[in-house]
């Protein structure tokens, strides 16, 4: 399907639609559709981390839990030499994380793939992790992003996670398996929470 189908607001092949979003100043559509997280529009969790993710200008970068593809799609536009891996569990999710690759313009800056957790990126390791897991993925699914993390991350990268629950459960977690752990933003009962990898620890 060509970018071209697409217009904001209107309804299209199974009941999906472009939203528009304006994310860090940069405008934004998005194609969504049922079946998959925040259908309606771009989520408070997820602009929270975009606004205050800290991300390389270049480097690799992991979109855990893309979902429609929002957190990636955004970085892959706003920071050219940075490569994008997003990854969903959902078949639906990922489908539409691809087609709003294309659709904005970065499709040759990301690479979107099926699977659980980290299972479809094995033996790479990313400058950032960010993921926004939503409640229904379960407390043990968000701890085993963390304690999986530190294999897939270079020296200095970071894991960045936006909570509205467990948020003290998740922080232990990260303190526990990095040594360290910074409470970046609270707002709107969110919170992003930060580690850095560090080899020594």
């Amino acid at each position: 399907m060509c970018s071209h189908y697409f217009r904001r607001g209107r309804r299209f092949f199974g009941g999906f639609r472009v939203v528009g979003e304006v994310l860090r100043g940069v405008g934004f559509e998005f194609i969504v559709g049922g079946g998959v997280f925040s259908s309606k529009g771009v989520d408070e969790g997820t602009r929270l981390l975009i606004e205050y993710a800290d991300v390389p200008e270049e480097g690799l970068l992991l979109d855990l839990g893309c979902g429609y593809g929002v957190i990636g799609i955004v970085f892959a536009k706003l920071y050219p030499r940075l490569r994008v891996y997003m990854v969903d569990v959902n078949p639906r999710a990922v489908e539409l994380a691809k087609l709003n690759a294309k659709h904005n313009n970065v499709a040759n800056r990301v690479v979107v793939l099926q699977g659980n957790l980290y299972e479809p990126v094995k033996g790479l390791r990313f400058n950032a992790i960010l993921s926004n897991p939503p409640l229904a993925a379960g407390m043990e699914t968000v701890e085993a992003i963390v304690r999986q993390a530190p294999e897939y991350l270079v020296e200095g990268g970071s894991l960045q996670l936006v909570l509205r629950k467990g948020v003290e459960r998740v922080r232990r977690t990260m303190e526990e398996i990095f040594g360290n752990c910074e409470v970046v933003v609270k707002k709107k009962g969110y919170t992003v929470l930060k580690s850095i990898m560090y080899s020594n620890y």
